[in-house]
C-alpha cells in the first residue's frame, strides 16, 4: 500500500500563496484607482486655468530658446567680425600717389570727338507778335473771344466788398457821426448794390 502523505502539498502551497498575492496586488490597484478618481478635480475653470499655464510655460521656454538663438547667431557674427582686420587708413598723401600710378599704368585711349552742327532749341525760340499757348489764348489771339465773360463774380463779391467798405467806411463816419456802426454798415451796403465796384453790376 502507498504511504501516505502526512503534511499539506508544497507546491500546491506556493500556487496558493501566489494566486493569493495577485489577488492582493489586484484590489490594492482597485482600491488605489478608486481613491484617485475621488479626489480628482473636474472643475473646467481649474483645467482651463491649467491649460494656460501650462501653454504660458511653452511660450516662455520658446521665447528663451530664441533668444539663445539670437544669441549665438550674434556672438558668431561677431567673432567673424573681429576676426576680418579692417584696412589701414589712408593719407591723404598715400591716396594722391595711388591715383597717379593708377593713372600712368592706365592705357590713354585718344577720345574721337565728332562735330556736329548744333540744332536750334525749338522750345528757345522767339516769335514776333503775340503768343499762345493755351487754347483759350489761342482763340484770343485769333480774335475769336472778343469780349471776355466773366462766368463767377460772386467769387470775387467778399473781397471787393471789404475793399470798398474799408474805402467808404471813414467816410460815412465823418458824415453821420450820431449813427450807430450797424446803420453805418446798412448805409454802406445800400451803396454797394448801386456801385460800379460791385461784380454783380458789371455783367
Amino acid at each position: 500500500m502507498p504511504k501516505k502523505f502526512v503534511g499539506e502539498n508544497s507546491k500546491a502551497v506556493v500556487a496558493r500563496a501566489r494566486k493569493e498575492a495577485v489577488r492582493k496586488e489586484e484590489q490594492q490597484k482597485k482600491k488605489q484607482q478608486e481613491e484617485d478618481e475621488y479626489w480628482r478635480d473636474d472643475d473646467k475653470q481649474i483645467v482651463k486655468k491649467q491649460q494656460r499655464k501650462d501653454e504660458k510655460e511653452k511660450k516662455k521656454q520658446e521665447l528663451m530658446e530664441k533668444k539663445q538663438a539670437v544669441k549665438a547667431l550674434l556672438e558668431s557674427e561677431m567673432s567673424s567680425i573681429k576676426s576680418a582686420k579692417p584696412e589701414p587708413k589712408l593719407t591723404r598723401l598715400q591716396i594722391t600717389a595711388k591715383l597717379t600710378t593708377e593713372k600712368k599704368e592706365a592705357p590713354s585711349d585718344p577720345k574721337v570727338v565728332v562735330d556736329e552742327p548744333i540744332i536750334e532749341n525749338l522750345n528757345r525760340l522767339q516769335i514776333d507778335g503775340e503768343e499762345a499757348r493755351t487754347v483759350d489764348e489761342a482763340l484770343r489771339v485769333l480774335g475769336a473771344a472778343e469780349k471776355e465773360i466773366d462766368k463767377h463774380p460772386e467769387k470775387r463779391m467778399k473781397a471787393a466788398f471789404t475793399a470798398f467798405e474799408a474805402e467808404n467806411m471813414e467816410r460815412l463816419k465823418k458824415e453821420y457821426p450820431t449813427l450807430r456802426l450797424s446803420q453805418l454798415k446798412q448805409m454802406l451796403r445800400k451803396e454797394w448794390m448801386k456801385s460800379p465796384a460791385n461784380p454783380l453790376n458789371n455783367l
